[in-house]
């Protein structure tokens, strides 16, 4: 299970982190929300590794798996693939990106102003970015931040993958156990 977890990961994690380095230099250009898009849709295809691990686990392990296990194997494989993600986006941050907190800002305000929020609304906007900011100044923060993008994605794509995979050994055949019981009812006529 090991080698199969730490391949998937890496693999998963490499792709989220080439995203991260190929699109962090263009993001003013392509905008906040085709970013986004691009971003959580290579997340989703980097976690589609999660379905392909737990796969090769299951046909390792004879053809048969447990839920918990095909959650384990791929709830393993997201920690390792979340993590690289999280190391690539504090390396390219803040060289490539290091006023992303102050543009994401303006970017939701002005989106906020634009679909005509009150002032209120922006109010409390600004007073959640505050707080997001407060947290993302602390360097642990700034981790659980940032892991918690790619990780529940990760782990819908575990519980669906394992759901989808599991499969129990098959039972004892009827005919198997027809031929044990005749040969079971001659035995006991001779007596």
């Amino acid at each position: 299970m090991t080698s199969i977890v730490v391949i998937f990961g890496l693999i998963s994690g490499l792709i989220s982190a080439l995203m991260i380095v190929l699109t962090t230099p263009f993001m003013e250009r392509m905008g906040f929300d085709v970013a986004e898009i691009l971003g959580y849709t290579t997340l989703v295809a980097s976690f589609l590794l999660v379905f392909f691990g737990i796969r090769r686990y299951r046909e390792q392990a004879g053809g048969t798996m447990t839920f918990t296990r095909g959650f384990t194997v791929g709830i393993l494989i997201t920690v390792i693939s979340s993590c690289i993600y999280v190391a690539t986006w504090l390396t390219v941050s803040p060289r490539m990106a290091p006023d992303f907190a102050q543009q994401y800002k303006a970017h939701l305000l002005q989106k906020e102003r634009a679909a005509g929020a009150t002032d209120a609304e922006i109010e409390a906007t600004l007073a959640q970015m505050r707080y997001y900011e407060n947290i993302y100044a602390n360097p642990l923060g700034r981790v659980a931040i940032t892991f918690l993008e790619p990780f529940p994605i990760g782990l819908l794509v575990t519980v669906i993958s394992a759901a989808v995979l599991r499969r129990k050994p098959p039972a004892a055949s009827a005919s198997a156990g027809s031929a044990f019981q005749s040969a079971a009812e001659r035995l006991t006529a001779g007596h």
